[in-house]
């Protein structure tokens, strides 16, 4: 196991600056997810640390080394594609044996570790099939396991399940998980799926145009963002925003800014409230009203769409099931209730005011 440190790094091409400078320390055996919109520079970060891209400035260091000027092959990194890239003509064996015959281990040998690799994976059964014969879960497995034999320092994955079916990618972040334990090896992990990234990272780096807007355990980044990117990108369905009221705005509008306690935040230029922090109500009670537009039945859940009459704004409520208005109907009229003390403020370069 061995620790990432990036230190001021910097990746330029030509006078295109796409990484900016960013300081991270990844501990010893951690899962690190780094998750952000296309274009952030999540991947080309970590094919920096991987010797796949050059560094423009700064220092990486792997295991307490410099590696800023090391070959891709002797940083201790293995990295997974979205792409499983096997040998088609290879056994699921060979394929996983094939770095190790490379570097020259004996076929006995060989075979003992891939086996042992194998049944960590739960594909032992496998050995003798080719990947034709697989399935996609079970070629990524392969994929893993072949960066695995290599008993490197560090895994890095590159958005690994983006080519699997819903159902699959369910199955396989419990699989990765479960390898993590079973492992203790440091991972850092590519994604732009926010759910991904929550339910993998022990901790997340969210990116943002080169640079990363917070670090943190998932549950911190989601109940303490420190900007308004970090809250609107982690988070399903995404946080319901507010902006302060312009002069001669609308009388409803002044009031959710009001009951949402907007007034004692001055330099707040945006309120934001999560859909689980709404309490929808039957027309006639205090509140802000508005129009249902949709309604997402989700089992034990609903995720109401409501338009606030008098606000520029379609806000989404989460009511469970059991809830007097989860059967919301479309056209119906409802009012809204916010909790106050779980909304979000933000001022006008959208830094949180409430950390």
């Amino acid at each position: 196991m061995s620790a990432v440190q990036l230190v001021q790094l910097r990746k330029a091409f030509g006078e295109r600056v796409v990484i900016d400078a960013i300081d991270l320390e990844v501990r010893s055996g951690e899962f690190m997810v780094f998750v952000g919109p296309s274009g952030c520079g999540k991947t080309t970060t970590l094919r920096m640390i991987a010797g796949l891209e050059s560094i423009t400035a700064g220092e990486l260091r792997i295991g307490g080394e410099r590696a800023n000027d090391m070959r891709a092959a002797e940083r201790g990194a293995a990295m997974v594609f979205q792409s499983y890239a096997l040998y088609p003509h290879m056994t699921i064996a060979d394929n996983m044996g094939f770095n190790l015959r490379m570097a020259g281990v004996d076929r006995a040998q060989r075979r003992e570790v891939v086996e042992r690799v194998a049944r960590t994976l739960r594909i032992d059964h496998q050995l003798e099939r080719y990947p034709r014969q697989l399935s996609g879960g079970e070629r990524q497995r392969v994929a893993i396991g072949r960066a695995i034999v290599r008993h490197p320092k560090v895994f890095l994955f590159d958005e690994p399940l983006s080519n699997l079916d819903a159902e699959l990618r369910v199955s396989m972040r419990v699989e990765l998980a479960r390898l993590h334990r079973e492992l203790g090896a440091t991972m850092i992990y590519v994604t732009h799926d926010q759910v991904e990234a929550m339910t993998l990272g022990q901790r997340i780096a969210v990116f943002r145009d080169g640079r990363i807007e917070q670090v943190g355990e998932p549950m911190e980044l989601y109940e303490r963002p420190r900007t308004e990117f970090v809250a609107g990108f982690l988070g399903t369905p995404r946080m319901n925003m507010l902006e302060r009221p312009a002069p001669g705005a609308s009388a409803a509008h002044v009031q959710l800014w009001k009951q949402l306690g907007g007034e004692a935040i001055e330099a707040a230029r945006r309120l934001g409230v999560r859909a689980e922090h709404l309490v929808l109500l039957a027309d006639g009670g205090g509140g802000v009203p508005g129009v249902v537009e949709f309604v997402e039945r989700l089992g034990g859940l609903s995720m109401v769409h409501v338009r606030l009459e008098g606000v520029d704004a379609t806000w989404i409520v989460q009511a469970r099931g059991d809830e007097a208005m989860a059967p919301a109907q479309r056209g119906q009229r409802v009012v809204l209730h916010a909790l106050a003390e779980r909304v979000h403020a933000f001022d006008a370069d959208g830094k949180s005011l409430r950390v």
